[in-house]
């Protein structure tokens, strides 16, 4: 198949509109309507409805732009590669991580990779949903678990534990809580049971459930969790990597957490030589170490 029609064939489908997809070609709609009837004669099929409202695939044309949106990200994959200077960091960059992790911690410290790397462009997308490396929606990952798609090189950053916390303005206006059947006196904050979360962290929660506390707050994700804590409206769950950037969380029974969350950084395979992923990894790395530090230094001086 000619790429050109193809490429003009994925516009369309995107855009649902032979104008938009010619503004965006720097072609007429004539052209382009041409082009997509050769292309269609060429495959002996139909490849959009035509209405009033604009285009819609047929299922042929869905297959088709199917095919073309892999294409694309492998080409874009190809593209990164070879933009890549032997010598120098820049381009885009896009880098996916769990909500919390990404506004709580990587977030807050992205400033001194950007001093760096001042002409690096970093595409930071926040969101549960495990994305697809191998396709391409992301260049890098930093997840909660092992990642299970094929053809990653994947590496455990550190592991984190879910603990209770709160402030301690909180703890000076509320009754003492000195062991788990001191929850009714108390309201609990944690993440909502029908949100994605890592499975110690919703086993602990149901546990702290068991002791039934006065009331309960629940949240989507960590963030939200945190601001409700140091707002003192309860005691909360929350991940051990936050205690070092905010020193006014106070840990609340040190019996109690969870089993251990694993945190990896992964990415395709085909980015191995890839300058941009290099210097973030390294960049995390070298963060996670002086976290550790840091974290090992408090402990010993507490």
């Amino acid at each position: 198949m000619d790429w050109d029609k193809l490429r003009i064939f994925h516009a369309v489908a995107d855009a649902g509109s032979l104008t938009h997809a010619g503004d965006t070609l720097h072609l007429s709609q004539s052209a382009v309507s041409r082009q997509i009837r050769a292309l269609e004669e060429s495959l002996n099929t139909t490849l959009f409805h035509r209405h009033a409202r604009g285009l819609i695939l047929t299922e042929q044309g869905e297959l088709l732009f199917d095919a073309t949106k892999s294409m694309l990200k492998r080409l874009d994959a190809a593209a990164a590669r070879i933009r890549d200077s032997e010598e120098e960091v820049f381009g885009e960059l896009k880098v996916t991580t769990t909500t919390g992790f990404g506004t709580l911690w990587l977030a807050p410290r992205l400033h001194k990779l950007y001093e760096m790397y001042p002409d690096l462009k970093i595409d930071l997308m926040l969101e549960e949903r495990v994305l697809d490396l191998p396709m391409r929606e992301a260049d890098v990952a930093i997840r909660m678990k092992e990642p299970s798609q094929a053809d990653l090189i994947r590496k455990k950053l550190m592991s984190v534990r879910m603990r209770l916390y709160a402030s301690q303005d909180y703890l000076d206006s509320h009754k003492p809580i000195d062991s788990l059947s001191d929850m009714p006196n108390h309201r609990l904050i944690c993440q909502s049971p029908n949100s994605f979360q890592v499975s110690a962290g919703s086993t602990l929660v149901q546990h702290l459930l068991t002791f039934e506390p006065q009331s309960l707050l629940t949240v989507n994700n960590y963030f939200g969790a945190l601001q409700a804590i140091l707002a003192n409206v309860g005691v909360g769950v929350l991940p051990d990597y936050l205690t070092e950037d905010f020193p006014n969380l106070i840990r609340v029974l040190p019996d109690v957490e969870s089993g251990e969350v694993p945190v990896f950084l992964a990415y395709p395979e085909e980015l191995r030589q890839s300058k941009r992923v290099s210097a973030f990894r390294d960049f995390v790395q070298d963060e996670i170490f002086a976290h550790r530090r840091r974290m090992r230094v408090l402990a010993e001086e507490t």
